[in-house]
């Protein structure tokens, strides 16, 4: 078969990149054409994404792939983090600048939102775990400080959907990243009306709801005259980037029986759960605050947000505005050298989304809780490292409640598998199997659902044969379990 070309747009909260999946019906391989940085920007006080910017890098990166691969690209399209939205008025005109997840606006919406809706109601029509960023407390939030955006907007778009609309001027909602939004009703696979009437918010500005693998046609004439692309069509993935790197899990079904894995995709955020052929709304998990997300092939991905390497993130950045110049084998060789083990934090308490000074905000929280404080750089990344580890174990625990079944391998995937010693904390803490790779996961399943749609491939399983048999993959044993099968309980207790 001649090798086809995909472009994957995969835009994260830290960075983006255009990524040529080339593909001959066996094997895939992946080309980067083109990189950008992304991150907040502050605007008095508040705090935003530069869509403007990060689509003249989209551009740029369309007449990179053309320039690569021309012809030879069938399909594109484009994943996003989730939650966070732009707003189309009257003759689409763009209104503002899409407000960053971070934003403190939705500081306390939480218990706002649960004064006018029981917070077990909100979970009964949607299925989603509680964080004070999803897309239905920002709009509350719009609604309570009245927003003048909230008279004028017709349409809303998710951050992929925003992208897509100016790729090809087709308005839609595709599904995975709808689910993120606590605007979603998975049981029935469409908006949660009732739930938005309850709280006084519009539901005349959210469209039809697409499935991953639509075809939205091809690319405004305009960007097929700058690019050169015009035989691409643009092909929703699964257009969160959490959809995209689960489609790239490279397990193989179980015979007989269901799944035996879980997963990591591994980033700034870590997300941890399992598969699930259909919506998992019970109080159990209401209890234990996980979330259903909508999946590729009518999955349901029954997951947890973790704090995932922001901490290490945030850590370089506070070392290097100080004077250093660490780039991350630097941090590899500090956390190397610390003694593990010795202090530990909760990654998900409010404390670390968004610190002035994410060190000294570790360091707090040990000497608040009556812990060894880290006192060298290594030491401070060795108890993030440490803490996250532990924060898997506990997530398995639950994970295998909800499966009913013991999970026998972890599968860790994206640019967090690059940190090889979390990788391999994770399976020590953990007891389990660690299977990392492939690093770029999301990519890898932004491509592989535009193959199956394009019909190059027959299913999903088809796609991760493919995927195990493209790219390499590390695997990590359990080493030292007693140690951290004593350090849990200390771990335990401050959660």
């Amino acid at each position: 078969m001649p090798e086809r070309a995909y472009l994957a747009i995969d835009v994260g909260a830290s960075s983006g990149r255009h990524v040529l999946g080339l593909f001959d019906g066996q094997r895939l391989r992946l080309e980067e054409v083109y990189r950008f940085e992304n991150g907040p920007v502050e605007v008095a006080g508040n705090l935003y994404w530069d869509l403007l910017g990060l689509w003249s890098h989209v551009r740029r990166g369309l007449r990179a792939a053309g320039s690569e691969a021309g012809g030879q690209i069938v399909g594109i399209g484009v994943d996003t983090w989730g939650v966070d939205f732009g707003l189309l008025g009257r003759g689409d005109e763009l209104l503002g600048n899409p407000y960053h997840y971070r934003d403190r606006r939705t500081n306390d919406m939480l218990e706002k939102a649960f004064s006018i809706v029981p917070r077990e109601e909100i979970f009964r029509h949607t299925g989603l775990q509680f964080m004070q960023f999803n897309t239905l407390y920002q709009l509350l939030a719009m609604k309570l400080s009245g927003s003048p955006l909230w008279e004028l907007a017709e349409t809303l778009l998710m951050m992929p959907d925003l992208f897509h609309w100016l790729l090809t001027g087709v308005k839609c909602n595709e599904m995975t990243e709808a689910s993120t939004s606590q605007l979603y009703n998975p049981v029935i696979g469409n908006w949660a009306i009732e739930l938005l009437e309850k709280f006084g918010l519009p539901t005349g500005m959210l469209g039809r709801i697409e499935q991953p693998g639509t075809n939205l046609g091809p690319l405004r004439e305009s960007l097929v005259a700058e690019s050169g692309l015009s035989a691409a069509n643009v092909i929703l993935p699964g257009s969160h980037d959490t959809a995209s790197a689960v489609m790239a899990v490279p397990a193989a079904g179980q015979a007989g029986g269901p799944p035996d894995w879980c997963y990591i995709s591994l980033g700034t955020w870590a997300l941890m759960g399992i598969e699930s052929p259909e919506p998992v709304i019970n109080d159990q998990v209401l209890e234990l605050n996980f979330t259903n997300e909508g999946g590729v092939a009518g999955t349901t991905r029954l997951l947890k947000n973790i704090a995932g390497l922001w901490l290490v993130q945030e850590c370089r950045r506070a070392w290097n505005q100080a004077g250093k110049n660490w780039d991350w084998d630097d941090l590899n060789r500090l956390t190397a050298a610390a003694k593990p083990l010795r202090s530990f934090i909760n990654p998900d308490v409010p404390d670390f989304v968004a610190p002035e000074n994410m060190p000294e905000a570790i360091c707090r929280f040990c000497k608040d809780t009556g812990q060894p404080v880290p006192e060298r750089e290594g030491a401070v990344l060795r108890c993030a490292l440490d803490s996250l580890a532990m924060k898997f174990r506990h997530v398995l625990g639950m994970c295998q409640q909800l499966a009913g079944r013991r999970i026998e391998t972890i599968h860790i995937v994206g640019g967090g598998t690059k940190n090889r010693q979390l990788c391999q904390a994770a399976a020590d803490a953990c007891a389990r199997r660690v299977v990392a790779g492939p690093v770029e996961a999301t990519a890898t399943g932004n491509v592989m659902m535009q193959a199956v749609a394009a019909g190059q491939l027959a299913s999903v399983a088809e796609a991760r044969e493919v995927i195990r048999n493209s790219f390499h993959l590390e695997e990590y044993k359990p080493q030292n379990t007693a140690a951290w099968d004593d350090a849990y309980e200390k771990f335990l207790k401050i959660l």
